[in-house]
C-alpha cells in the first residue's frame, strides 16, 4: 500500500480518474496547437503523423485566419456583445435575485416567480429559435441589441439560481441593523449587499462571458446575413460544402480562446469562492 510524503494513503481509483481526466483535456488542446502550426501538406491520416510536431513552426496560419475571419472586426463585435451582456447581467440579475430571494420565504407569489424564472433553464433553444427570429425582425432589433437582450433573458435563470443561493449566506441581521440606522432599501443593497456578493459577481460574469463568447446559434439566427459577425460566427467560413480547413480553423480557435482565457485567469479565485458559497443552501 503506497502512501504520500505525509504518510496518508493514496486513493488510486480517484488518482487514476484524475489522470485520465487531465489527459482527456490535454489531448484535444495538444492537437489543436499542433494542427494550428502545421501546413495542409503535413496533414496525414495516420496517428503518428497526426501527433507529430510540425516540420516548421510558422504563424502563417494565424495570419491567414485573421484575414479570412476579418479578425479585428469580429473580435470587436464579440467584445461589445460580451462586455455589455456581462455588465447588464451582473446588475440586473443580482438586483432581481435580491428582490426575489429576500421575499420568497414570506410570499408565495415571489416563490412562484422564482420557480417560473428558474424553469426557463429547461426550455430548449430550438423551440424558441424561429419565434425569436420573427419577433426580433418585426421589432427591428435583429442586430447586436437584440442578441444582448436575448442573452440577458437566456442566462437569467441560472444566474438567479446562483445569486439567490449566495444570498442565503448573508445574514439578515446586517440588513436589520442597517434598517434600524435608517438606511433605505436602495442604499442597503448598493452599499452593503452588492459589495458582499463580489465572489458571485465574478462567477456569474465568467460563466456568462464564456457562454456568450462561444455561442454560435443566437448570432447565427439573429444576425446571420449581416456584416456583424462574432468570432464563432466568422469561424464558420472554414467549413465549406467540400470540407474543412482544419489548419486555419484551429489557428482561429486558439486566437479566440486567448481573451476569455485571460479573463478567467484574472477572476478564478473569485469564481471558486462564489461557486463554493453559492452551493450552500
Amino acid at each position: 500500500m503506497m502512501r504520500d510524503k505525509n504518510g496518508e494513503r493514496i486513493n488510486w481509483p480517484v488518482t487514476i480518474l484524475l489522470v485520465l481526466g487531465c489527459l482527456t483535456i490535454f489531448f484535444p488542446l495538444y492537437m489543436a496547437v499542433i494542427i494550428a502550426f502545421k501546413q495542409p501538406s503535413e496533414m496525414t491520416n495516420d496517428i503518428a503523423g497526426a501527433l507529430a510536431f510540425p516540420s516548421h513552426w510558422s504563424f502563417s496560419n494565424f495570419a491567414e485566419a485573421m484575414r479570412v475571419t476579418d479578425f479585428w472586426h469580429s473580435l470587436g463585435n464579440s467584445l461589445i456583445i460580451t462586455v455589455i451582456t456581462v455588465v447588464l447581467a451582473v446588475g440586473i440579475h443580482a438586483i432581481a435575485a435580491y428582490a426575489i430571494g429576500r421575499s420568497m420565504a414570506d410570499s408565495k407569489a415571489y416563490k412562484f416567480i422564482y420557480y417560473y424564472i428558474v424553469s426557463g433553464m429547461f426550455v430548449p433553444f430550438a423551440i424558441l429559435m424561429m419565434p425569436l427570429v420573427k419577433q426580433t425582425a418585426q421589432m427591428g432589433i435583429a442586430n447586436r441589441v437584440g442578441v444582448i437582450i436575448l442573452y440577458l433573458v437566456f442566462y437569467m435563470p441560472i444566474n438567479l439560481l446562483l445569486y439567490t443561493g449566495y444570498l442565503k449566506n448573508i445574514p439578515m441581521a446586517l440588513e436589520e441593523a442597517a434598517n434600524v440606522d435608517g438606511a433605505s432599501t436602495w442604499y442597503l443593497y448598493w452599499k452593503i449587499i452588492f459589495p458582499m456578493m463580489k465572489p458571485m459577481h465574478a462567477t456569474v460574469a465568467v460563466l456568462t462571458a464564456l457562454a456568450v463568447w462561444n455561442d454560435v446559434m443566437t448570432p447565427l439566427v439573429i444576425m446571420g446575413g449581416t456584416d456583424m459577425n462574432t468570432l464563432p460566427l466568422a469561424q464558420l467560413n472554414f467549413q465549406t460544402q467540400f470540407g474543412t480547413n482544419y489548419n486555419l480553423a484551429f489557428a482561429s480557435y486558439l486566437l479566440a480562446l486567448l481573451p476569455i482565457l485571460i479573463f478567467y485567469l484574472v477572476c478564478q479565485k473569485q469564481i471558486i469562492g462564489g461557486v463554493a458559497s453559492g452551493a450552500v443552501k
